[in-house]
């Protein structure tokens, strides 16, 4: 990833902003919706190979040709999924079957999630929410990365069976190990399990390791709406990839806790009617774009203002 410019290059954070900075990750801001405080990360603009290799372990044909993205302006990206907390405060209810306020929503559409980016940014003046495009979740989830994940290849030793994913995502294998809701799905019979579990559901966000760039949840958990309808690659280089603006569904990215091991990687790609609900899928928020790329300053790092289908495929 090349650096670039970002809405803190001064030191001014926006009006909205009730925390600012940069850490070890990187330059971050964050806005409330009354006690409820979401971090968003800079995204610099940069270049990537966007699919995966034929030689990819659990690859889909979907997900190829592989071909060459060039994002040319950087972007802000939550640093975990939308929690019930934010949902919440701004809708006013909570549509999860998995209740509480730490953990992802879930069963909502990429309709429902239209109405709440709409609504959020009837809360708050500038904030330009939105959901990320395909082509920016996964250079985001990547990193700066190559791999399946952003720290390997899947060392894939049954369905549910994936170690390297245990470290940073939540999906079949392990969101039963120490499930302690009393709703979790009945997991008694899912097949090559990495842990021993009979009911499973989703985590509380950032309980795995984030990646390069600060983002927890990237992989597992919930998959997460993108703004895109879904299209087939092209072989052809690509700037600033949005998808088609007209389709009959629309992206998922991510995997879930439900989800076999071989869906919980960067490239994988999911589709459903964009009407579609389900204890599997949620969104994350993107914001804005950024200016034309150019050196990125540093900032001290201190505080600012006071599925679809329920058959468990994928």
């Amino acid at each position: 990833m090349t650096p670039g410019l970002h809405p803190l290059r001064h030191g001014i954070p926006e009006p909205w902003a009730v925390e600012w900075g940069e850490d070890r990750f990187g330059v971050f801001t964050g806005f409330a919706v009354g006690s409820v405080v979401q971090r968003m990360r800079w995204v610099p603009p940069g270049r990537f190979t966007m699919g995966s290799p034929e030689s990819e372990v659990g690859r889909w044909d979907s997900e190829g040709p592989q071909h060459d993205v060039a994002l040319t302006r950087g972007f802000w990206l939550a640093d975990t999924p939308c929690t019930q907390a934010l949902w919440q405060a701004v809708m006013g209810e909570n549509p999860s079957r998995f209740i509480s306020s730490d953990r992802p929503v879930e069963q909502v559409s990429w309709d429902d999630c239209q109405a709440f980016v709409a609504k959020l940014n009837g809360l708050i003046t500038g904030l330009d929410a939105r959901l990320p495009s395909e082509a920016e979740w996964e250079y985001a989830c990547r990193g700066g990365t190559k791999t399946a994940t952003w720290i390997g290849d899947l060392d894939l030793r049954g369905q549910n069976d994936a170690p390297i994913l245990d470290a940073i995502a939540w999906y079949g294998g392990n969101s039963g190990h120490g499930f302690e809701l009393s709703n979790g799905d009945d997991s008694s019979e899912w097949p090559e399990k990495q842990y021993p579990h009979t009911q499973a559901g989703t985590r509380p966000v950032r309980g795995k390791l984030a990646n390069p760039l600060g983002l927890f949840d990237m992989l597992g958990n919930v998959y997460e709406w993108c703004g895109d309808c879904f299209d087939p690659y092209a072989a052809t280089p690509t700037i600033d990839p949005m998808g088609p603006e007209a389709g009959s569904s629309r992206v998922l990215r991510g995997g879930s806790w439900i989800s076999f091991a071989r869906y919980v990687r960067a490239a994988n790609r999911y589709a459903l009617a964009p009407e579609s609900r389900d204890v599997g899928l949620g969104l994350r928020l993107a914001r804005g774009q950024g200016p034309s790329p150019g050196a990125e300053p540093r900032l001290r790092a201190e505080p600012g203002l006071p599925a679809g289908e329920r058959s468990r495929r994928p």
